[in-house]
Parts: C-alpha cells; structure tokens; sequence
C-alpha cells in the first residue's frame, strides 16, 4: 500500500507543479515564463517527484503504469 501512496503523491506533485506553472507563468498569467518555463516547470516536477518516490515504488508517475502493475 505504501508504494501506491507513493505513486499518488508523485503524480499528484508533477500534476501540481505542472498546472501552476501554467496557471502563473502561461499566457497571461503573473510571471512571463512562455512556453519554455512552462516546460522547465514539468521537467523539474517531474524529476523531483521521481528522486522522491523513486527509492519507494519505482517512480511510473503514470496512473495506467501503476494500474496495469497492480492488476498484473
């Protein structure tokens, strides 16, 4: 059960960071980060959230990765 938690907390992170970079720095928004932040953005939350859940369950950060293993 831990190592779904993991994972949820994980996608949860990257989905986070993601949609507030776009949210704050996209067209329109407080920061003009362009596309190229917005980019940067789910780079950088995607690997902190593997270097944080990694050592736990893997790191998929991609609930039909996790799905498919659970039911395997």
């Amino acid at each position: 059960m831990k190592t779904y938690l993991a994972e949820v907390l994980g996608t949860f992170l990257l989905v986070f960071i993601g949609t507030a970079s776009v949210v704050t720095g996209g067209f329109g928004g407080a920061l003009p980060l362009g596309q190229e932040g917005i980019g940067l953005a789910f780079g950088i939350g995607l690997i902190a959230a593997a270097y944080a859940i990694g050592p736990i369950s893997g790191a998929h950060l991609n609930p039909a990765v996790t799905l498919g293993v659970f039911l395997a």
